[in-house]
């Protein structure tokens, strides 16, 4: 197969770390992007075959924030898609990188996801691209991404629960050959209880009778606080959340090291772990790689198939 994408993700945080950890311990061919000069500081290093430079030096200062350290990570990022995109590599999988130093660059993207689809020319969230996490015994995908909770509330409407439903369900049988069996979550609690607790679920029902009646497998609005439960024990394949957090809390409680972060849409398989740059141990060596490792694992038996 051809080689994945690593990117290294912050200097400052615990990107090289978890990547070098858990390359020694599998045996799949990588090219990994990010500074060498400091990413030999933050961690060992194995002995890499195909490392692109992308240059920085001096002292690292674990923990951070730094444009410099913000340049590097989408430095690496723009190197690692311009593999894919020349045939080199087959996926991306990404280390964490940290949002204020991205945005000390100047960039108007606050994350990877944003970041990637707007290189895709990919405009609307929910519709064009969106952030899907699978672990082995829950998945879900979130109908609004790095948002304040009020605008997440606005966004909730029929219209791209339905997209959202389709670019999933593509998306779905893109990585296990079948359509999912989609479960919709409420966004207040009980799921609305009829209107007595809001409103939301009266555009919720709207895209989920849009979907199901091109023939996708969909039901809700669901409460919140049982779908995770009935999608761990099998009901369901995945459950739509509203909001971030709503669907992040289920996947990081249950399957914190076998998760992985997916950026639907793309026109190659992107994943990352799922957790972030954890600054407050970053240098001290103590970092668990068990989450990347999966990451890495999962990406590679399914790279190929993605943009075949």
């Amino acid at each position: 197969m051809k080689p994945l994408a690593i990117t290294l993700g912050d200097p400052a945080g615990i990107g090289a770390e978890i990547v070098f950890k858990a390359l020694v311990e599998l045996d799949v061919p990588v090219r990994v992007f990010g500074s060498r000069a400091l990413a030999s500081q933050s961690a060992p290093m194995p002995d890499i075959d195909d490392f692109v430079d992308v240059g920085g030096s001096g002292r690292l200062r674990p923990g951070e924030i730094n444009a410099e350290y913000g340049r590097i990570a989408l430095q690496s990022i723009e190197a690692a898609v311009e593999s894919i995109e020349r045939g080199e590599c087959s996926g991306l999988v990404t280390a964490p990188i940290h949002k204020q130093a991205i945005a000390l660059t100047g960039s108007a993207h606050p994350g990877h996801t944003e970041i990637l689809a707007a290189r895709a020319g990919l405009s609307r969230y929910a519709h064009d691209y969106a952030m899907y996490f699978d672990s082995p015994t829950i998945r879900t995908v979130l109908l609004s991404a790095h948002v304040p909770l009020s605008e997440a509330i606005d966004a909730v409407n029929a219209e791209s629960i339905a997209a959202l439903a389709r670019l999933t369900t593509r998306a779905y049988g893109q990585l296990y050959g079948t359509r999912p069996r989609i479960g919709v979550a409420g966004v207040n609690p009980h799921a609305g209880e009829g209107g007595l607790f809001g409103k939301e679920e009266e555009a919720i029902a709207r895209g989920v009778k849009i979907a199901a009646g091109e023939g996708l497998l969909i039901e809700g609005p669901l409460p919140a606080d049982t779908l995770f439960l009935a999608v761990r024990r099998g009901k369901y394949d995945l459950a739509m959340s509203m909001y971030h957090d709503q669907g992040l809390i289920a996947v990081k409680t249950l399957e914190f090291e076998r998760s992985v972060n997916v950026t639907l849409g793309l026109p190659y398989l992107r994943c990352s772990v799922d957790h972030g740059t954890a600054f407050d141990i970053a240098g001290k060596g103590i970092a668990d790689a068990r989450p990347m490792r999966y990451a890495i694992e999962w990406a590679a038996g399914r790279a190929e198939r993605w943009s075949s």
